[in-house]
């Protein structure tokens, strides 16, 4: 993408009322106003909260915000230009239980309350293969020590990846860790039967590129207690 596409996406943000960039020293520094009252000053209701972590284009909040009116979706990603597209879309179907977040998915403690959210999509993450860059993969331990202090209890984390490491690697830390509770595992989704249908029916960009390139789709899905 161009800087001149960038710079028009990061313009257009500034005027979406379903997109919020607060500044990092902000969260740092506990000020950030939402937390803990989502439902009641962002969605106006009391219905769950589904959090997209790393949502890129935000296709996959924007398409369960379309299935699911009485759940409320944010989309979360340090990359205001990407989550451009879906902020836009949800404006133009006139969706109002989506909105986007920019910031960085290790403030997410300071972002949210306990009990605050109820599921988490993890969609095509990076999947760090390296040891070294273990601790930044969105799915290790220390992040979903981190998830589980603002998730109900028994909330669902699903994670849909092109990565059979990920997939796998997600399997032992769920074998594991007593506080973490299999649901569901698939590791080729688009050949083997039994998937959610918002798993197959909805494809993020990356996905259909890894379609093209015969790339098997992995999905699981887990209870964090």
């Amino acid at each position: 993408m161009g800087s001149k596409n960038k710079l028009k996406r990061f313009s257009e943000n500034l005027t979406f009322k379903n997109v919020i960039q607060p500044e990092r020293d902000v969260i740092i520094n506990n000020n950030f106003k939402f937390k803990g009252i989502w439902n009641k000053l962002i969605f106006k209701n009391k219905n769950p909260i589904v959090v997209e972590l790393g949502c890129g284009k935000g296709e996959y909040s924007v398409a369960l915000a379309k299935e699911n009116p009485k759940i409320n979706y944010i989309g979360i990603d340090i990359k205001g230009a990407r989550f451009w597209k879906g902020a836009k879309d949800a404006i133009e179907n006139k969706l109002n239980n989506v909105v986007f977040l920019r910031t960085q998915i290790e403030l997410i403690e300071k972002i949210f309350n306990k009990n605050e959210v109820s599921e988490i999509w993890i969609t095509f993450p990076d999947p760090q293969i390296k040891l070294k860059r273990e601790k930044h993969r969105l799915v290790n331990l220390n992040f979903i020590k981190q998830y589980r202090e603002i998730m109900v209890s028994g909330g669902i984390i699903n994670l849909k990846t092109d990565s059979e490491f990920l997939h796998g690697y997600m399997l032992g830390l769920i074998s594991g860790n007593d506080f973490l509770e299999l649901i569901y595992s698939n590791h080729d989704i688009y050949k083997q039967t039994g998937s959610p249908k918002y798993v197959t029916e909805i494809k993020t960009f990356y996905e259909s590129k890894f379609l093209e390139e015969n790339k098997p789709i992995t999905y699981l899905s887990f209870k964090v207690n």
